[in-house]
């Protein structure tokens, strides 16, 4: 695991996450996405394992609903490719595969 993908890990996950557990699950998983991946679906268990709401009348209320949410965003967001990973896998043109071409085409009038 080079400095790149260290970095990139710790800006997706924290900065205080353990970076021996890190290098020890990029060399299982092979790839900082799914190492990524992985450490965030734990995070979001743990939360689901857990009340999401506690309420103590006219004392205290805690909610750990967004949270979850949030989890679930950056869960999405990392399985659709985003952001990309400094190993991921590259198609060889150099060219992003986000990239699109769009016609215009001009309308007939009436």
């Amino acid at each position: 695991m080079d400095t790149a993908v260290t970095a990139w890990l710790q800006a997706e996950l924290g900065k205080t996450t353990d970076l021996t557990d890190l290098a020890t699950r990029y060399t299982r998983l092979g790839t900082a996405r799914a190492v990524a991946l992985e450490v965030l679906r734990e995070r979001l268990a743990a939360l689901r394992s857990q009340p999401s709401t506690v309420n103590v009348s006219s004392v205290v209320a805690v909610s750990y609903t967004e949270n979850i949410k949030a989890y679930e965003r950056q869960i999405a967001a990392l399985e659709a490719g985003e952001p990309p990973a400094p190993d991921d896998p590259d198609d060889g043109t150099g060219i992003s595969s986000d990239l699109n071409v769009l016609y215009l085409v001009e309308r007939p009038r009436r």
